[in-house]
């Protein structure tokens, strides 16, 4: 894997960024000359030009690319702008003040190739619709056929997602490992943090401790399920918090589970009065019950995207801390089979 390059004679200069791309976990290549540089120009993730040596850079005509930062340690210097679009940079970045910018930014050069993963997001129309085991089956079903799959908990008041897979014992991070963070967030680094069962991690809340998750917890973990991940697969809370309204604005689609009686169809009004402030694309997922598929679509305006049929001793194998079979000639698994095949890009 190739290294973001640094072209810079300034030996303070140097020492800064090496200090910066530490805290990112990164390593430079460095050229004191531009003569230096030019064999790694092109396949460096990304380049630092000091403006010691902007000029030189600029006379040897390296070819266009993107990601290039001039980085001044003069935030004053009325020259800047000049030497930036010399070189052919995007941005200068003046040090001290840009040293959390330098960091996400080498950090991402150290990113493997992005996997621009979709976000799905569950919400349960009332209490004990089935929500949290539709967003562990997707999940469970998506990692078996070998896409890369993050199961999120958004509800901090629910059972612990966790706990419905038989997994709460899991070595491995939880949100209040994450949420004091600011700014970005590694997916390489997510992922080697959280609990992971072959292709599926799960992000879900301690036992002893409950706590609101930060919108900017929340839209740092997606961004890094977006970067690393296949899928994210998020199970939301009823009462929509900044959060879950995070979620929501990110979300590819949101499936609304919607039992089919009248007192379930009048909470799910309710709970998709709320969700549609905030997604742009919300479909039912219809439990089955007293009433048809036509009655429901008409009283909801939302297509609907499929049905979540009932499992034989569900409830008792959930509570042996076991997820029902998945299995292509199994109800469930048929119809996360479905869903994912409806909802995901082949």
């Amino acid at each position: 894997m190739h290294r973001p390059l640094v072209i810079t004679e300034d030996r303070d200069l140097l020492d800064d960024l090496v200090r910066i791309a530490a805290a990112a976990g990164a390593q430079l290549d460095v050229a004191h000359a531009p003569a230096h540089a030019r064999p790694l120009w092109n396949p460096a993730p990304l380049v630092l030009v000091g403006d010691d040596l902007a000029d030189a850079v600029a006379a040897a005509s390296p070819p266009a690319r993107d990601r290039v930062l001039l980085v001044v340690q003069e935030p004053d210097d009325p020259d800047k702008w000049r030497k930036c679009v010399a070189v052919g940079a995007q941005a200068v970045v003046a040090l001290p003040a840009g040293e959390r910018r330098l960091v996400e930014e080498l950090a991402d050069a150290m990113e493997p190739e992005p996997r621009a993963g979709r976000v799905l997001c569950v919400i349960g129309g009332r209490g004990g619709a089935g929500a949290s085991v539709l967003s562990s089956c997707l999940a469970l079903r998506a990692s078996r056929e070998r896409l890369r799959t993050l199961l999120v908990d958004a509800d901090p008041l629910g059972g612990g997602i966790d706990a419905l897979l038989g997994h709460e014992e899991t070595r491995g991070a939880r949100w209040t490992d994450l949420v004091a963070r600011e700014g970005r967030v590694s997916s390489t680094a997510l992922q080697a943090a959280l609990p992971a069962f072959g292709e599926l991690s799960v992000l879900s809340f301690p036992r002893d401790e409950v706590r609101r998750i930060p919108a900017q917890a929340m839209r740092s973990v997606l961004e890094a399920g977006h970067r690393g991940f296949d899928l994210v697969v998020v199970d939301l809370p009823r009462h929509i918090d900044p959060a879950a309204a995070e979620a929501l604005a990110r979300a590819s689609t949101t499936l609304l589970v919607v039992t089919a009686d009248v007192r379930g169809v009048l909470a799910a009004a309710r709970v998709l009065e709320e969700t549609t402030r905030h997604a742009a694309d919300v479909r039912a997922v219809i439990r089955p019950g007293v009433l048809e598929e036509e009655v429901i679509t008409a009283s909801l305006h939302i297509p609907v995207a499929g049905r979540l049929p009932d499992q034989p001793r569900l409830t008792a194998t959930l509570n042996h801390g076991e997820l029902p079979k998945l299995g292509p000639r199994t109800p469930l698994g048929t119809a996360c089979a479905a869903l994912l095949n409806d909802l995901l890009p082949a």
